[in-house]
């Protein structure tokens, strides 16, 4: 286990944000503006087939850091881990999560430049990535049909190579940060 930053070594960190969020071939429908005595139509699928975004952001900078990985549990997460350091490779990072098992669990492997801090239980409205989530999907998969995940996820990318890093600050950032 290795030894935690003192609150003055903290201020060298940067503070990023991380959640996990699901996006499949099942349709998503949300409520849609018509005209008046006009019927409107959404055709949906019925799909079973997901992968997970890995996200952290900065919320400060704007800074995101993604990778689409097909499941959730600690290979995966140890993975994502890896990848974020090497990322980051030049900086010290807190990187603040929930408490999902695979966030705690002992064969997590963390990096060296970055320490996990937790968000209380049951408390996913204090996580800034909730946001993005939600922004992602009302801006890329609702209302829409998906054949293939592979078509889901060129939308996804498009739309997150399409934000800016006063975007992700405009969605991310919280009154409480």
């Amino acid at each position: 286990m290795k030894e935690i930053a003192s609150s003055s070594e903290k201020n060298n960190y940067k503070i990023m944000f991380f959640d996990e969020g699901r996006f499949g071939t099942m349709t998503s429908i949300k409520r849609k503006w018509s005209l008046k005595g006009s019927k409107c139509e959404v055709k949906i699928k019925q799909g079973y087939k997901n992968f997970y975004v890995y996200s952290s952001v900065c919320p400060e900078s704007g800074e995101i850091f993604s990778l689409y990985l097909p499941e959730v549990n600690t290979v995966m997460m140890n993975i994502y881990l890896e990848e974020l350091s090497r990322n980051f490779s030049r900086e010290k990072l807190i990187l603040i999560m929930d408490c999902a098992g695979w966030h705690k669990s002992k064969d997590l492997k963390v990096p060296d430049n970055i320490e996990i801090e937790y968000l209380p239980p049951y408390s996913p409205e204090l996580n800034p990535v909730e946001r993005l989530w939600k922004w992602l999907k009302n801006n890329t998969i609702h209302n829409r049909i998906f054949e293939k995940l592979e078509d889901i996820m060129a939308s996804l990318t498009d739309e997150l190579k399409a934000l800016t890093r006063e975007k992700i600050m405009s969605l991310c950032r919280c009154s409480y940060l």
